[in-house]
């Protein structure tokens, strides 16, 4: 009765780990966010292996999952790409196995928040990672406003379909000069980090044409508060 949690690369399929790769290869099965998406994956790498889908808001997949597990097989989570729980299925998944009493072993490897943070140039010793936000106006300024507070690098994941207006909303409601960096197609051929101020970065996407890929924002606000600053070389200003 193991649950492994293998993080499976965001593009480029050789940031899959060894460790990743030999655990898929002595599960008994894989629980995929999609099927089609993780074949490839398998396929890629000559892995045959018995897959199920798992959606975290069906309760029929929840049950079925865990009986798998408690009847004494192994099972790996995997995503469509980076680490599952992680604004990603599994969590209830994980939850549950602990309460059953089924081991869970999660492996480290790729994640979008990391690789994002790490190339952002931002302080990344510590930051606040929201994930999607909420759709309404008032929830975001809601969301954003608290975590901003922490004089924190705030770190969140959002629709190449909406982060035009996504943009002009941060420069509307938090200050044009907000420090940002848009992370695109993370490893991929597409790869792009976009680094400005919000006012810049929202007058560039909306001169643009389509915006494609998947894409991490990271937000430093401006601050005149002596204890939430962003000197580089005082590094009590990023508390």
């Amino acid at each position: 009765m193991e649950l492994y949690i293998i993080p499976t690369p965001l593009g480029n399929l050789e940031d899959i780990t060894f460790r990743a790769l030999e655990t898929l290869k002595k599960v008994d099965a894989v629980f995929c966010e999609d099927t089609r998406r993780s074949l490839q994956l398998l396929t890629h790498f000559g892995i045959k292996k018995r897959l199920f889908r798992y959606n975290e808001h069906d309760e029929r997949s929840l049950a079925s999952a865990i009986g798998w597990l408690r009847s004494g097989k192994t099972a790996a989570l995997v995503t469509d790409g980076g680490s599952p729980c992680i604004s990603d299925p599994g969590f209830r998944l994980v939850a549950e196995c602990r309460r059953a009493g089924v081991r869970v072993i999660p492996l480290p490897g790729p994640s979008a928040v990391i690789t994002a943070a790490a190339g952002s140039g931002l302080p990344a010793d510590s930051f606040i990672f929201l994930g999607f936000l909420p759709r309404s106006k008032s929830k975001m300024t809601k969301a954003l406003s608290a975590a901003f507070t922490l004089c924190k690098t705030v770190i969140l994941y959002e629709s190449p379909y909406r982060i035009k207006k996504f943009m002009s909303f941060v420069a509307e409601e938090f200050g044009a000069d907000t420090q940002t960096v848009i992370a695109r197609e993370l490893t991929k051929i597409h790869e792009e980090f976009i680094c400005g101020t919000a006012g810049e970065i929202a007058e560039k996407l909306n001169a643009s044409g389509e915006i494609k890929g998947e894409i991490v924002v990271l937000l430093r606000p401006e601050t005149k508060d002596d204890n939430c600053g962003t000197n580089p070389e005082d590094p009590g200003n990023y508390y």
